[in-house]
């Protein structure tokens, strides 16, 4: 099985992608060390600070040796230049809020799982000429279950994960799965800003065990 490929049955596997960005390198250690405890083994850290870069190289040193099996992506990828800086620091795949073919050719040039963000059906049309294994909607709160209820018909066969506003719900979980999807990732209702404010490892520990567990139940649809 191909590098992307085993990143990709991660994802599906695991049902959910936590995401996140802290400035603070010591805090952005303890959360990955954290989901890793409560048996994530793929995740996504967002380019969404000045620190982001730095704290990734480390981030991804740290998960190659302490966290076997642990894939670190990276999220919020709008540039080529982005991307490569990130490809260099060690990413294991590319996450970005819209589509943009540069970048979509490098990822396939580097043989790398390249997950895009559309709002449109033109723009999910556009990601899949360029080889989206996953598509990302996004934002999620926004567009809703419905929306995938009513599109995916249109792409047989493609894989879509929402983001933006899953919430930390059966209910809202289990509307996700039922309209089509393959996973969902987690931002801020799973890593709150007032776990991160607190240093509660503990509660964000039984979240994502929660979380996890949500999803193998809402999948069962």
């Amino acid at each position: 099985m191909s590098h992307k490929k085993k990143i990709l049955q991660s994802i599906l596997d695991q049902g959910m992608l936590p995401l996140f960005y802290l400035d603070s390198l010591e805090a952005s250690l303890e959360v990955v060390r954290t989901l890793y405890k409560a048996g994530i083994r793929a995740l996504e850290y967002t380019n969404r600070g000045e620190k982001a870069l730095e704290n990734f190289a480390v981030l991804k040193k740290t998960a190659v040796a302490e966290m076997p099996g642990l894939w670190m992506g990276i999220g919020t990828v709008k540039t080529v230049k982005e991307a490569k800086s990130f490809i260099a620091a060690g990413a294991d795949f590319i996450v970005s809020p819209i589509v943009n073919p540069k970048v979509a050719v490098l990822t396939e040039k580097e043989g790398m799982l390249w997950i895009p963000g559309c709002m449109t059906p033109t723009e999910i049309s556009v990601a899949q000429e360029y080889g989206a294994a996953v598509i990302k909607i996004f934002p999620a709160n926004i567009l809703g279950p419905e929306f995938v209820q009513s599109i995916r018909e249109l792409f047989n066969g493609q894989l879509f994960m929402p983001t933006g506003g899953v919430e930390l719900d059966l209910e809202n979980i289990r509307s996700w799965f039922r309209a089509g999807v393959c996973a969902v990732g987690m931002g801020s209702r799973l890593i709150g800003k007032e776990i991160l404010k607190n240093k509660d490892y503990d509660t964000l520990y039984k979240n994502t065990l929660k979380a996890l567990e949500l999803v193998r139940e809402g999948r069962q649809v």
